[in-house]
């Protein structure tokens, strides 16, 4: 990797891309007052990383001081501390209960240089022209504005981004096949009185609800006219079946971190359950057998990206877009990419990855080879491929995106009341 390295001329490539940062306002950050900035970073644990923080010393020269937070938390302090941060790493539905406070300032896409290369998911919805777009919360949907005081969101591409988009997955049931010892292939299987005891889903309403929508229309006991919005009454029917099903002892725990998530499924405690990629790679980098699995009515989405706090000004605004910018220049998105999760813009990070890893992790080839996490943990071998197989056919089932509903408070009560029954 070390022939790899970024550099300003790297990401700044390009008369477009050259033309776009020197947009930026002077002095350039490029100065020597560079090493006093801190930019400070909050978000949750999936991309809030330290190896991340310390590239950003060495490749822009400044700190990153980063915080990792759970999706709830993160919430509250976006929408009630904004001059506790500087960049906000949030997801698309947390955006939805953000924006509107204000705290969060709009980001010209001028600025932004490799803008043109950002996945079609986050600009026109669609992955590819004959997509169908999912239902919830779709990124799209809440990631433009009219303008730099925009308050509401626009349906079309304006120049002004709510957040610059990084990461975002296709989410599914993890299993432990080593303890199930048969084939999963639907979302119904989570409530199998098989299971009981031994499955779990995360503590996060906003998420979990989803995957109960999941569950309760591929048991046919619902059909919802939009999971990600849902009505009470669809709200009441689907609380009923889960909450039943937790009285008759379905669930071994409600896990709110990435780590309890692992811990309960390497314990072998749990074999099925709501689960994140880098959670599967965590617990398959144990030498234990852990599957994302494919399910035939589709992939639960999420997608986060960076937003600038709306006290961010002057030099540290500059050293944001800098920071932005790099962050899209391909080296985080090879990280990430290794973890399980995809790129916002994935043409730059297929520079930091090896023909092997790109041809396992995004076209859903057969690996040729050892295939290794971030910190050098083996996850598959020679001949593996990897589950749902590629960028494509992944993200082009995607069923629903994680979500915000216009019930919102009344869901957060249900769910409340769940998890205390």
């Amino acid at each position: 990797m070390s022939k790899m390295r970024y550099s300003r001329r790297t990401v700044l490539k390009g008369g477009a891309a050259v033309a776009a940062a020197s947009t930026l306002a002077a002095p350039m950050v490029w100065a020597q007052e560079i090493k006093d900035i801190t930019l400070r970073q909050f978000g949750t644990g999936v991309s809030n990383l330290n190896d991340v923080a310390t590239k950003v010393k060495e490749d822009l020269g400044f700190n990153l001081e980063m915080t990792a937070l759970d999706s709830d938390s993160v919430t509250q302090r976006a929408a009630t501390q904004p001059d506790s941060f500087d960049v906000a790493d949030i997801e698309y539905w947390i955006c939805k209960k953000v924006w509107p406070t204000g705290n969060l300032q709009a980001m010209d896409t001028s600025k932004i240089a490799n803008y043109d290369k950002i996945v079609g998911t986050f600009r026109s919805g669609k992955l590819t022209p004959e997509s169908v777009i999912a239902q919830g919360t779709a990124p799209h949907t809440v990631g433009f504005v009219e303008g730099p005081g925009g308050k509401t969101f626009a349906d079309n591409e304006t120049g002004w981004m709510t957040l610059i988009p990084t990461i975002y997955n296709a989410d599914t049931l993890g299993i432990r096949p080593d303890l199930i010892g048969r084939p999963i292939e639907s979302w119904t299987e989570l409530l199998n009185p098989e299971f009981k005891g031994k499955a779990s889903i995360l503590d996060i309403s906003s998420i979990g609800i989803m995957d109960m929508a999941m569950v309760c229309e591929a048991m046919g006991e619902i059909q919802y006219g939009d999971k990600g919005n849902m009505t009470k009454e669809e709200i009441d029917k689907t609380f009923a079946i889960f909450t039943e099903a937790k009285q008759n002892g379905q669930f071994r725990a409600f896990w709110k971190s990435f780590d309890e998530s692992v811990n309960l499924m390497a314990s072998g405690e749990v074999v099925i359950q709501s689960m994140w990629s880098p959670a599967i790679t965590a617990v398959k980098s144990r030498g234990i057998p852990c599957v994302y699995q494919p399910l035939k009515e589709g992939y639960r989405s999420w997608g986060g990206g960076l937003g600038l706090s709306s006290s961010l000004s002057g030099m540290e605004l500059d050293a944001a877009y800098e920071y932005i910018n790099w962050y899209l220049s391909g080296w985080v998105g090879g990280y990430l990419m290794r973890q399980g999760y995809y790129s916002a813009v994935p043409e730059t990070s297929k520079e930091f990855m090896s023909a092997n890893e790109w041809g396992y992790w995004f076209e859903g080839k057969p690996a040729t080879d050892v295939i290794t996490s971030p910190t050098g943990d083996q996850l598959a071998k020679a001949g593996d491929v990897r589950d749902g197989g590629s960028f494509t056919e992944r993200m082009g089932a995607v069923a629903c995106w994680n979500s915000v509903m216009d019930e919102n408070q009344y869901m957060v009560r249900k769910w409340n009341e769940f998890i205390a029954a």
